[in-house]
């Protein structure tokens, strides 16, 4: 039975290129969306360029241009790089698009209406300069623990120290260099933590993948908090009906972009919006997202929808990150690597299409980029297997039978191909790719098996032979029209360049039950792929290393509001000898309290397994109600000197982790970890 379905990739930010690690999503989602095609299925495949926010804003400024400007040079980019990776949208928009501005503003009223919206006064840093305010990574100033210079407002990256803005010593705005003062100001929340029943019983019926649930299941125990919704003027984005000078946050607009691109879609083509979006909707949507934004699509935005009237997701499916040769993606190693780097070097998008395809699988697991293992595999697979059948057969049939087949009635090894159909069908439902290429693969040698055995170059030879020559290459030529119906979502190009040659219509599903029959002629074989130089591996690390001398600076204003870890700038490194000199044990909170006249802080009373419990002051007063954290099990750094402060002394510290989208979030091991065990 066809089904409609609408599909979503989370929206990249446009304030940077696309890079290999962004590929890995937008690579997936297109072939989960081509093999539901394939099926016969009506699919709506839409996303957009994610255009909002405070660096979008600096980073026009800083260029001299506006930031639609700005956002108009990023989109096309974006779109070229999508397009030459064969990442087929159906519609590719912006955030700041008129459908999406009508869409947040309506969504935010029928919030307030239902009692979801409440203000509160806050105070926070600001910029007398800018005249604007300031979030924490836009603050820098001296680490109060380490005393490195130009540090970040909430850690520092030499000692790893986290603290509030309020510690830095001699701060200063990273806009303007002005020395920040503290302002109250009034903002907007969405009231999430009433909305805690129903993300419970939503998020545990069968929407996400089971690890992602087990993660929210961790979020739920600490409680949920209200969410700032709201950004003070001068803010490139929305303004918020009725509050002047007051913008939404960037986030709360974004997922909206989905039902915009959409919206834009269906003006364009006559279709039904509220088909789609309407509560009682019987069409499916899927999310395809990284993990590190797993809090923001399973929580805020199906609490946004259910209490603004619209349906909510059928599934999000959340991956991983992506590495290169075993570690991050690494600037100095050559190995943060944008799309069109790639494609000025290695050419071919196709390539990393099915190596990607090789190692995804249906988890949140990161992926691995081997260079050296690409190399092989896409030598080994697409070379030496799958268009080696091809190319050993068809020169045969246009040069002795002019290009006219004439297969077998009967064989094996093709009714073995056909019979995998369903087999690789429910591994590209699943999106288990590898497991679907594995199968693919293994059809490959047994066509190329079918082949060596006939030997077709020798019985050119033989006279006599013709009747049977012709046969074995037809015969084979349908295994290899199999192989490409199987390989045609992660290779669409090269399939679509297959079916010209075999002179054939575009490859469905149900060609699986078709064949190529007696006497159909094919086109002349024209050579199809070429394998890939080791060379131009080289090359482009060596490119990327060169890069980086005019890319080692990296100013707040071009940060982005959301990357995944695989994004960040590289680090400083340690040794491992560095690292064991950390003591990182179990604790129980055994008590939490706030601190009077601490803005962020909550004094914490941790039991490590020692005779005395440990005082810790934790910066996390904005994310927690210390009554939630008594009895919770986390890590602290054991062995950190004491540190007199204000409020007492501080006897550790706490690990927690926090961005611009949200946090802190402390860690907590797993079930079991017990008070005094070292974390290794």
């Amino acid at each position: 039975m066809a089904r409609k379905i609408l599909v979503t990739s989370a929206l990249p930010y446009a304030n940077g290129s696309i890079h290999l690690g962004h590929l890995v999503e937008y690579i997936q989602t297109d072939i989960w969306v081509r093999f539901q095609k394939m099926q016969g299925h009506t699919v709506h495949y839409v996303c957009a360029d994610d255009t909002h926010g405070t660096p979008i804003m600096l980073r026009a400024e800083k260029e001299g241009i506006t930031p639609e400007a700005l956002i108009a040079n990023v989109h096309k980019e974006h779109s070229a790089d999508f397009k030459e990776f064969l990442v087929e949208f159906d519609n590719y928009y912006s955030t700041n698009a008129p459908e999406n501005k009508e869409l947040s503003q309506t969504i935010y009223r029928k919030l307030k209406a239902n009692g979801k919206i409440a203000t509160k006064t806050i105070e926070q840093f600001y910029d007398p300069v800018k005249n604007m305010f300031l979030p924490d990574r836009f603050i820098k100033g001296e680490c109060p623990k380490c005393h490195a210079k130009d540090q970040y407002g909430d850690n520092c990256e030499v000692c790893g120290a986290t603290y509030n803005p309020t510690e830095l010593i001699n701060a200063y705005s990273a806009v303007s260099g002005a020395a920040p003062i503290r302002k109250e100001t009034e903002h907007y929340f969405f009231k999430l933590s009433e909305c805690e029943a129903f993300l419970k019983d939503w998020t545990r019926s069968g929407t996400l993948q089971g690890e992602a649930a087990n993660k929210m299941g961790e979020w739920f125990e600490n409680g949920l908090n209200d969410w700032d919704i709201s950004r003070d003027a001068p803010y490139f984005g929305f303004e918020i009906p009725d509050a002047p000078g007051k913008y939404f946050y960037v986030w709360l607009d974004a997922p909206i972009g989905y039902m915009a691109s959409f919206k834009k879609l269906c003006a364009d083509k006559g279709l039904d919006f509220d088909e789609y979006w309407n509560k009682d909707s019987n069409t499916e949507l899927y999310h395809f997202i990284g993990k590190d934004i797993l809090y923001f699509h399973a929580l805020f935005w199906p609490a946004t929808l259910e209490f603004s009237g619209y349906r909510k997701p059928t599934q999000i499916f959340a991956h991983g990150f992506l590495t290169v040769n075993g570690e991050k993606m690494s600037k100095s190693r050559g190995t943060f690597i944008t799309a069109r780097s790639y494609l000025d070097h290695i050419k071919n998008p196709e390539y990393l299409r099915y190596y990607y395809a090789a190692k995804l699988n249906s988890t949140m697991e990161d992926i691995d980029l081997n260079l050296e293992d690409f190399v092989a595999r896409v030598n080994s697979d697409l070379v030496g297997k799958y268009i080696n059948i091809a190319s050993r057969t068809a020169g045969f049939i246009n040069k002795r039978f002019a290009g006219k087949l004439n297969p077998s009635a009967d064989n094996s090894v093709i009714a073995e191909l056909k019979g995998a159909a369903q087999t690789i069908a429910d591994a590209y439902t699943a999106r288990d790719y590898g497991r679907a290429l594995r199968e693919i693969m293994r059809l490959s040698d047994l066509a190329n098996g079918f082949v060596a055995e006939r030997a077709p170059w020798v019985m050119a030879k033989q006279e006599g032979q013709d009747a049977s020559l012709q046969q074995v290459c037809s015969d084979a030529l349908e295994m290899f029209r199999l192989l490409t119906l199987y390989l045609k979502p992660v290779l669409p190009k090269l399939a679509a360049e297959i079916e010209q040659f075999l002179n054939i219509e575009a490859l469905n599903w149900a060609s699986v039950n078709t064949s190529l029959s007696a006497e159909h002629a094919i086109n002349e074989y024209t050579h199809l792929i070429t394998r890939v130089d080791p060379k131009l591996i080289e090359a482009m690390t060596e490119s990327n290393k060169e890069n980086l001398k005019a890319t080692a600076q990296v100013s707040a204003q071009a940060k982005t509001k959301a990357e995944p870890a695989t994004t960040l700038p590289e680090a400083e490194y340690i040794s491992i000898d560095d690292f064991t000199k950390v003591d990182l044990r179990i604790a129980t909170i055994v008590n939490a309290e706030h601190v009077e006249g601490a803005e962020k802080l909550l004094k914490l009373t941790l039991d490590i397994g020692e005779d005395k419990p440990r005082q810790v002051f934790a910066g996390i007063k904005s994310a927690y109600d210390p009554a939630t954290l008594v009895g919770r099990i986390t890590v602290m750094v054991a062995n950190l000197a004491p540190r007199k402060m204000k409020f007492g002394m501080s006897e550790g510290m706490v690990l927690a982790a926090s961005d611009e989208r949200g946090g802190p979030f402390i860690l907590s091991p797993d079930s079991g970890a017990q008070p005094g065990m070292r974390v290794k």
